[in-house]
């Protein structure tokens, strides 16, 4: 396990690698965490949920923490975070959009991937201010 507290381990379903961050809502639902395919990654919408199960109290926080999980996702199926194109962000409070532009402009700068950020009623934890989804392609 990283000092951030992420553990990401991947297996091999219907030909595709699937990684997994043993999060509760993975086997309930029956999803994975990302899915590589060929050269496309698909990382599925990720709160920025501590490993301890809690949530940091503020929206930036959390943005950090989904974008760790996000970026450790990427790279156990061989990609890095500079292949990220896309990202969505789903936010329960639209007002502190410029707190999650921080976090999310923190990690990639440069690299700019097309973006979204749109607000909606709710997450699936009342605690999650925010849910971010990533897509990458691999060379």
């Amino acid at each position: 396990m990283s000092a951030t507290g992420i553990s990401i381990t991947v297996q091999e379903r219907a030909g595709r690698q699937c990684a997994g961050s043993g999060s509760k809502w993975e086997p309930v639902i029956g999803y994975s965490r990302a899915v590589r395919s060929g050269n496309i990654i698909a990382v599925t919408g990720t709160v920025g949920i501590n490993s301890d199960g809690t949530y940091p109290k503020r929206i930036y926080e959390q943005a950090k923490r989904s974008l760790q999980i996000i970026t450790k996702a990427v790279e156990a199926l061989g990609g890095r975070i500079e292949n990220v194109i896309r990202t969505r962000m789903f936010v329960t409070d639209i007002s502190q959009w410029q707190e999650v532009a921080r976090a999310h402009g923190e990690l990639f700068g440069e690299i700019r991937p097309a973006t979204t950020i749109v607000e909606v009623a709710r997450l699936i934890d009342s605690e999650a201010l925010i849910e971010i989804e990533a897509d990458a392609v691999v060379s």
